[in-house]
């Protein structure tokens, strides 16, 4: 299955988990595993409590860890300013896997899944969902 999100790009955190519940509910897959992959070099797949304080201190951490204004080796050989955006994204990773139990996701009470883009400009962004179901023997 593929998720589709317009994004402002520039750390735009959205929760997709409402997304991705409609899809397990349509795949009727009542164990198994939601795998979700975001396809692109500038953003993330993570789980977070989706509250504004919790979101400010990540955008503040991946701030400190990768700021926006600092020097890039990526940005001098390609002029897009977006240097930030690669490496904030290659320590979040682009995929994300969560159970499935009882037909519902295995997500904690305060657990939701986010994308987050990183690119200095709006994108169209796909995420990629593959329901597995278990097998029992």
């Amino acid at each position: 299955m593929e998720l589709e999100f317009s994004t402002k790009g520039f750390n735009e955190i959205i929760e997709i988990t409402p997304q991705v519940r409609k899809a397990i509910q349509r795949a009727g897959v009542k164990e198994g595993v939601a795998h979700l992959f975001v396809a692109g070099s500038t953003e993330a797949l993570t789980t977070i409590e989706y509250e504004r304080g919790a979101l400010a201190d990540l955008q503040r951490a991946l701030e400190q860890i990768a700021p926006m204004n600092a020097t890039y080796a990526h940005n001098e050989a390609w002029g897009d300013g977006n240097g930030y955006a690669h490496l904030r994204a290659a320590l979040l990773k682009p995929d994300l896997c969560v159970p499935i139990r009882g037909g519902k996701l295995a997500l904690g009470t305060w657990q939701q899944i986010i994308l987050i883009d990183f690119d200095n400009r709006p994108r169209e962004r796909q995420v990629y969902l593959t329901v597995t179901e278990a097998s029992h023997p």
